[in-house]
């Protein structure tokens, strides 16, 4: 057994793109840009393994951390740690897109998992809409769809406020519109298959579409639908609410109002803080920090006022 069962806070990894925005330097403080749009707050993968930022294993990668001391995350047998967690700041729409599954990527991008992800919308327009699955009802439909053009027909638009929790299956067409503050759980995979970019030019060129991916792993017919999408308003305070426990994850939503005691009793609990500030077991913690709990911590004190998004397997 590992003698440091300390909070283990990790230094954030920033990427700017086409869609970004200044969100992530303006309200969160991150050393971001103008156009920063994600902030990889816990992650082990390689096109953005974040740092431990404090005690023992400082400035040791998670993804080190989880191969020398996997009793700090239960001794689970994982190849790779399996989550990811990101806030994305939209200022302009992302591409209509879909993820593959572990199946697909096994076989076709040699990479260990899929992407299942979740999303909690942090902030949005008065009466946004995202893209959240389509119309056609065959694979052929589909296809004659994406190589005709025909996307206002091919998406679902549905609906979203501030605080609606989404469920994003792999094989379902979406996308965030510009405006939208999420923070993501996902698995630990970087692959996605473009459909459309609404021919925007990066440095001169359009970036490329995955058509004949998106064709294959695109669910026909559509089994998004309305059940996608839960709302969170109107849950207790001081409470842990589960949002989702799916196969890859458990997601929970607390809002610490004055305090708030949880029990460790997870392979690790993954924790990032939306709003507010507080501390946990006297450590001082704020909106934008993002830290684990690792295997083994035993009872962990959060105080303050503050929201947070927490997950494990």
């Amino acid at each position: 057994m590992a003698e440091n069962r300390e909070i283990l806070f990790l230094k954030p990894q920033l990427k700017d793109v086409v869609w970004g925005g200044n969100k992530l330097r303006d309200e969160f403080g991150y050393a971001a840009g103008d156009s920063t749009g994600e902030c990889w707050g816990i992650s082990a993968h390689p096109n953005g393994d974040c740092e431990i930022a404090n005690g023992a294993y400082e400035g040791k990668t998670l993804a080190a951390l989880y191969q020398e001391h996997r009793e700090l995350f239960g001794d689970i047998t994982a190849e790779e740690f399996p989550l990811l967690v990101k806030i994305i700041d939209a200022k302009q729409d992302l591409s209509i897109q879909v993820h593959p599954d572990d199946a697909y990527v096994k076989e076709h991008e040699s990479c260990p998992y899929g992407k299942t992800e979740c999303w909690y919308v942090m902030d949005c327009p008065e009466d946004a809409k995202l893209v959240i699955g389509h119309h056609a009802k065959t694979r052929q439909e589909l296809a004659d769809m994406i190589h005709e053009g025909r996307y206002e027909e091919l998406i679902r638009q549905i609906p979203i406020k501030k605080g609606d929790f989404i469920q994003i299956t792999p094989g379902t067409v979406h996308a965030i519109k510009g405006g939208f503050t999420i923070l993501e759980t996902q698995q630990s995979s970087d692959i996605t298959y473009r459909v459309y970019d609404y021919g925007r030019l990066v440095d001169g060129k359009e970036r490329p579409l995955h058509v004949k991916q998106s064709i294959d792993v695109i669910n026909v017919p559509d089994k998004a639908g309305d059940e996608a999408v839960s709302h969170t308003d109107g849950l207790p305070d001081d409470t842990m609410n589960m949002l989702i426990a799916c196969e890859f994850y458990k997601v929970w939503k607390l809002h610490v109002k004055t305090e708030v005691t949880v029990e460790q009793k997870y392979p690790f609990l993954l924790a990032s803080v939306l709003e507010g500030e507080g501390s946990v077991n006297g450590t001082a913690v704020k909106k934008g920090a993002h830290f684990i709990l690792p295997s083994g911590y035993g009872e962990a004190v959060f105080a303050g006022d503050m929201e947070l998004i927490l997950s494990t397997l």
